[in-house]
């Protein structure tokens, strides 16, 4: 598809400013009740998405130019994290806010116009494969010394994607070591890619690069199949979008279960293959990341055709899905956290398909590093607010951003990974 696909939604769009605050309903305080980080930040209604879609009909009438330097950073200085889409859809079912942004990056892309941060980052995935400035070679250094399945020349019914973050960050290596022994304990049959594991390339489609995407989905699709998997389990929520949705809608062949490790947890305390023998004494408040929650709802195909009643009211036929965040991954991290002894949970005001951004998403952490900081700022604020000890989440990329937001500012709030705290209840 591409942006003239999205002319109607640009069109049809009323202006009406709901983009920028949860819903109205869900408001419990004028404090927490906003959902657009870049609206707030920018103060500006262009970094809005109603004025994101009225920029992208400017571009489509050709008003102005792809290589305007105010346009361009108006096009990325957000971190697609869908809120304005799931707020459009409370009032409005035909209008795909979130989509047209990512066709209008990829338009200015392919027309050569990208934020001048990109530049070491794209080279050093060309090279590396990986948008961490880090070797391909080291992908594999978090797994020294545990005897786990080699995939690129073994077979395993499940796959363990690492990702980058949890790969190359070594102040969050002990988190996928934790699973590995986790799924050990539970006699789970699996394995991990190491150093040949691949990027899931869906940072890179919301950044913007569609054909470094899919030449990565086709990769990994292919990888899984050679290894004989069936079943792909991921701590990244960045991943876990990527392989849930954008795999599903682009590769015809893809047939893989695709489950976060929350998810997948859950279904093992329940079985009771995982059971705990220790209290973690600490009052958590659960942060939803973005691409796990809202964005996180699995890809249904649809094929139809657009028609309107007595040429005014719009239908799809037949009924088009409806992705407005309902259905992302949401108990499963909660009942994980209640299942473990001594943990009190505590919800945040905006939580579940309303919760507000961590700031890492789409990019935004390497192009925009005050804007992404700021708005972990004020998730953490917001966490403080409950009485909470530890801000807890279910995406690495959520974590790095919120550790380095505590440390910033001094603050005594802890981050955890839920993998973290399950693994000291053991």
């Amino acid at each position: 598809m591409a942006l003239e696909d999205f002319r109607a939604t640009a069109t049809r769009c009323a202006r009406c400013s709901y983009c920028k605050w949860i819903p109205f309903a869900h408001v419990k305080s004028w404090r927490f009740a906003k959902g657009c980080p870049s609206i707030e930040y920018n103060k500006f209604q262009s970094y809005s998405a109603s004025g994101r879609l009225c920029v992208s009909l400017a571009l489509l009438e050709d008003r102005i130019s792809c290589f305007d330097e105010g346009l361009t950073d108006i096009v990325f200085k957000c971190m697609l994290d869908g809120c304005c889409d799931v707020a459009c859809k409370v009032c409005r079912y035909d209008l795909e806010p979130v989509e047209v942004m990512r066709q209008l990056r990829f338009q200015l892309i392919d027309n050569g116009c990208f934020p001048f941060q990109d530049i070491p980052l794209i080279d050093n995935l060309r090279k590396e494969d990986n948008m961490m400035m880090a070797r391909k070679a080291d992908r594999a250094n978090w797994a020294e010394g545990l005897d786990v399945k080699d995939l690129t020349s073994e077979k395993a019914e499940v796959a363990f994607h690492v990702g980058c973050r949890f790969s190359f960050d070594e102040e969050l290596r002990e988190t996928p070591r934790t699973v590995v022994s986790l799924l050990k304990s539970a006699g789970v049959d699996f394995g991990i890619m190491g150093k040949d594991e691949n990027c899931c390339g869906g940072r890179l489609c919301d950044m913007g690069y569609r054909g470094e995407f899919l030449k990565y989905a086709e990769n990994n699709n292919d990888a899984w199949t050679t290894a004989g998997v069936k079943t792909v389990v991921t701590g990244c929520s960045d991943c876990y979008h990527a392989f849930k949705r954008l795999y599903p809608a682009e590769l015809k062949n893809f047939k893989f279960e695709v489950i976060h490790i929350t998810q997948y947890l859950d279904r093992l305390i329940q079985e009771g293959k995982i059971k705990f023998s220790k209290t973690v004494p600490l009052t958590v408040t659960y942060h939803d990341p973005c691409h796990l929650g809202r964005r996180g709802e699995p890809h249904v195909p649809w094929k139809g055709e657009q028609k309107k009643i007595r040429g005014q009211v719009l239908v799809y036929e037949p009924r088009k899905p409806r992705y407005n965040g309902a259905k992302g991954v949401y108990d499963a991290p909660r009942d994980v956290l209640k299942s473990i002894p001594g943990i009190k949970l505590v919800e945040m005001e905006r939580n579940r398909e309303y919760a507000w951004c961590c700031g890492a998403g789409a990019g935004v952490r390497e192009r925009y590093p005050e804007f992404s900081s700021w708005t972990a700022g004020e998730r953490i604020e917001e966490a403080t607010a409950t009485g909470a000890e530890a801000i807890v989440s279910a995406c690495p990329h959520c974590e790095r951003n919120f550790t380095d937001a505590v440390n910033d500012r001094g603050e005594k709030m802890k981050v955890y990974d839920i993998i973290d705290l399950v693994g000291q209840a053991i």
